[in-house]
């Protein structure tokens, strides 16, 4: 038994065409089914739906045999653990700072609002400039509209979100994917399973990334 798991959501959406490629079919919509445990047309291989920042947690563990992750969850998470073998080249975006337009934060010190703390504090450390990162889970747009932070660390895709609240784009932190991650004693126990699926994966994730 192969155990994969992924997200709701856009991961899901655009991992299903790259899985039914590799002959993996869901039996069931996580959208309309309560199960958090999905059986595929393959009696060897179901899925886990749970949220997309403990797909690293569940794979490094061994709950999970493979994963689908964004790779700002696997940054974030610290994905020593796991192997990466494959860029899906799917749910694209980018990790970015924002802030209000027209504005800028001046000097050596900042305040960032973001989920993503330890990447928000690396990459401010890395250019020498001291960050209070304040954890948030959601609406990160409103921290620079009401002076909780002077900016965000956040995902942009389109940017519309941004400037429908008065905020700008900064700087790039790194473009972002989905990632196939493995647990590693599994790649040794199952090897050969899970070798034949990364091989079915890769070749239907080529086509995505010429695109």
């Amino acid at each position: 038994m192969l155990t994969i798991a992924v997200s709701k959501g856009r991961i899901y959406k655009e991992a299903l065409p790259l899985l039914a490629a590799a002959g993996i079919v869901p039996a069931e919509d996580p959208d309309t089914s309560r199960k958090l445990i999905l059986p595929t047309n393959r009696d060897d291989v179901r899925l886990l739906i749970i949220r997309a920042t403990d797909v690293p947690t569940y794979v490094e563990y061994g709950a999970a045999d493979l994963g689908i992750a964004g790779k700002d969850v696997l940054v974030e998470h610290g994905a020593e653990g796991l192997y990466e073998p494959l860029d899906l080249g799917i749910a694209r975006c980018r990790m970015m700072t924002a802030g209000r337009a027209g504005e800028t934060w001046n000097g050596r010190r900042v305040r960032v609002a973001t989920k993503y703390v330890r990447t928000a504090k690396r990459f401010f450390a890395e250019r020498g400039i001291q960050a209070e990162v304040i954890k948030l889970y959601g609406s990160m747009e409103l921290a620079p509209l009401v002076g909780l932070a002077e900016c965000i660390v956040d995902l942009v895709d389109t940017g519309n979100t941004l400037r429908a609240n008065g905020l700008e784009p900064r700087d790039l932190i790194m473009e972002i994917s989905s990632r196939l991650v493995v647990n590693k004693a599994a790649m040794k126990m199952k090897h050969a399973a899970i070798k034949h699926l990364i091989a079915d994966l890769e070749t239907a994730a080529q086509p995505q990334e010429a695109a």
